[in-house]
């Protein structure tokens, strides 16, 4: 069974890597670029949608709007990307805002940008996913009203090709991200030549009229449209997320580490920013209609459209409108955004795995997700990242609005505090760093995060006003239990690491004066006699085998046996008489402890090793009570001979060098 399931996870995931290849996993930046940006690329195909949205609750004038509020989403955009640019200078070694906030803000802030990442790549992966199973289903007919299944599909697939290692998933993904920006790009600029030629077609959903919510019959006038032009912001603002990914990532680039990053930064900036404007303005000026509730909000000739009216997203509209006459452009405009934002959620598969490394090395996460799996990369944080965006697909039906109300928050706390961060960081370095010209780079870099600070301080205010009881309580609530959790994981492993520290007595009593050997004896048989035989190999100061009197009968043959045998190791019989077994031994090991309290005592229990699963119902039961008793017990060793049976034969791969029975088989 054990080679059938070792054969499959080689067939899924590869053979084991070495440790020192994991040099040659490093990333160059036409590969990083798809690796790291896909997310913040991928969200062309979601924030404008949301903007539209969003502006839709006021009617169809608030949609002329929508370029302005992305001039602003990309201008936010920008001024990030170049506040990052200082970040993966500064702080290469890959912490990212964790490591920013915890050196310059302390453990608290450091925790705090933690918990808020964690939880933003979750919703990463579910918001992406969960937008591509919807781009399938305008597609392929067939996935409406399964996209949560296709969804988890995508995850489980994705988390497959992680599991594989970085670079592997680097390859993997490099051709379809190339390729959503060339297709996104032939849609913008056919859509510009049609426009200027004057014979660009309007889109579909141009035809119907556009109603808005009663409390916004005024339009974006007062109070209620500026919070309402605030909350399309906000819901533009997803385009920013997966920015910090890269100073996350920064150790998996290829040497120039930080220059390198920086570049793909400049990068994402500038294609993310140039596909939004241009996606919003085509939009307008095909006419497209993007409602909340469509079925009734949109309306023809002062009727609600129909029932099974299914509402398009906005890149799928606009490719139906620029590429009218000829369909096939149209499905491959679907099918590769839909495959795009799949892919975005890698993003969160190479973020998450790398900072839940670093916290578990810091003792804010449990051990296991610092370690590397055999194909080098981080197996425990990556499946722990799937089993959590696939729960919440599921808690919310792969609703792509429902989901991004809990988007951004995160995010955006990190972005501020990063910022903040990064502030100290050149105030401190500047009083002692003499050298004029570095001196005014530094300055510079100072200016740039103060006013990355300024805006990303702003957005997060905005985003909390706007959202917070739309859904963003719950990321809240999220990031406010992880912290918690955090806080408690760092302090048992603390207390852990101070109980187990060395001083001067425990240095002293690290030998036992004396070492008293107990073998546990059921009845005279093979195991039983390689116990005697490890006991006395180790040459205890005291060895003595001992059994539980349950059956008078069966005590009774065990010792003529034993003195038959003229066995070299004396017999104790421990008295029970409500025929326990456990009990009887803690107290007699236990008194053992009391009369020499120095001394070590060795439990020595004969275990049988079995091939089935059924098989070990049959066996070893009070072998592992006693085993979990022993194992409280202070002073005490639990020692497990191990006697191999016919039917574990097979198991370990390594029969030709162990021995079975006392023979080499």
């Amino acid at each position: 069974m054990s080679d059938i399931v070792d054969a499959a996870k080689r067939l899924l995931v590869g053979r084991p890597k070495r440790s020192e290849s994991l040099g040659r996993t490093l990333l160059p930046k036409r590969v990083a670029l798809p690796v790291f940006a896909s997310d913040a690329l991928s969200s062309v195909a979601y924030a404008p949608d949301e903007i539209l949205l969003t502006l839709s609750l006021a009617g169809v004038a608030a949609l002329a709007f929508s370029p302005w509020v992305g001039l602003v989403v990309v201008v936010v955009l920008l001024i990030v990307v170049a506040s990052y640019r200082q970040n993966v200078r500064a702080y290469p070694s890959g912490g990212g805002d964790y490591e920013v906030a915890t050196t310059n803000l302390g453990r608290t802030a450091g925790i705090g940008v933690a918990s808020a990442l964690l939880v933003d790549y979750v919703l990463t992966v579910a918001v992406s996913i969960s937008a591509a199973a919807h781009y399938a289903s305008a597609a392929v007919p067939g996935l409406r009203d399964h996209e949560v299944v296709a969804a988890v599909v995508a995850v489980s697939v994705l988390t497959l090709i992680n599991l594989r290692g970085v670079r592997e998933s680097g390859t993997a993904f490099a051709v379809p991200t190339y390729c959503y920006m060339a297709i996104i790009g032939a849609l913008v600029v056919t859509g510009a030549v049609r426009y200027f030629a004057g014979n660009l077609p309007q889109a579909a959903s141009s035809g119907y009229e556009l109603v808005g919510e009663a409390a916004f019959d005024q339009g974006l006038v007062g109070i209620g449209g500026a919070f309402l032009l605030a909350r399309a912001f906000a819901s533009g603002c997803a385009a920013l997320t997966g920015v910090e990914a890269i100073s996350n990532g920064v150790p998996a680039f290829r040497k120039p580490k930080s220059r390198n990053a920086a570049t793909t930064l400049l990068l994402l900036g500038t294609i993310s920013s140039t596909m939004i404007i241009s996606i919003l303005l085509l939009a307008q000026a095909t006419g497209v209609r993007f409602a909340e509730d469509p079925h009734s909000q949109l309306q023809v000739n002062g009727e609600p459209v129909s029932t099974d009216y299914v509402q398009i997203p906005v890149i799928g509209q606009l490719a139906e409108a620029v590429f009218s006459g000829f369909p096939p452009a149209f499905y491959a405009v679907s099918a590769v955004t839909g495959l795009i934002l799949v892919l975005a959620a890698n993003t969160a598969f190479n973020g998450f795995p790398v900072l839940g490394s670093i916290l578990g090395r810091d003792g804010y996460l449990p051990r296991q997700l610092h370690t590397r799996g055999d194909r080098l990369a981080f197996s425990n944080g990556i499946v722990t990242l799937a089993i959590a965006a696939i729960v919440l697909i599921v808690a919310f039906d792969a609703s792509t609005t429902r989901l991004i109300q809990l988007y951004i928050v995160g995010v955006f706390v990190s972005f501020t505090l990063s910022q903040l961060g990064m502030l100290r960081h050149w105030t401190r370095e500047l009083r002692t760093e003499p050298n004029p010209t570095v001196r005014s780079r530094m300055k510079r870099s100072r200016v740039v995060n103060g006013i990355g600070f300024g805006f990303t301080g702003t957005v997060l205010i905005i985003v909390l006003v706007t959202k917070f009881t739309h859904g963003a309580w719950i990321t809240l609530l999220a990031m406010g239990v992880l912290f918690v959790l955090m806080r408690g994981i760092r302090k048992h492993y603390d207390r852990v690491r101070e109980e187990l520290a060395l001083d001067d007595i425990s240095a002293a009593r690290a030998l036992p004066s004396r070492v008293h050997a107990v073998v546990l004896v059921s009845k005279v048989h093979k195991p039983t006699m390689r116990a005697l035989a490890y006991a006395r190999a180790a040459r205890p100061n005291v060895i003595e085998a001992v059994t539980v009197g349950v059956d008078r009968e069966d005590i009774d043959g065990l010792v003529a046996e034993w003195e038959t045998l003229d066995l070299p190791v004396p017999l104790r019989i421990l008295d029970s008489p409500y025929r326990e077994i456990t009990r009887p031994v803690l107290k007699y090991v236990r008194s053992v402890r009391r009369e020499s309290p120095r001394d070590l005592v060795i439990v020595y229990i004969p275990e049988y090793v079995v091939g089935h699963w059924w098989e070990q119902l049959l066996h070893n039961q009070s072998a592992l009570r006693l085993k979990g008793s022993l194992l409280f017990t202070p002073g005490v060793v639990v020692a497990s001979v191990p006697w191999q049976l016919a039917s574990s034969r097979g198991h370990t791969g390594l029969e030709d060098d162990t021995f079975m029975h006392g023979r080499r088989i």
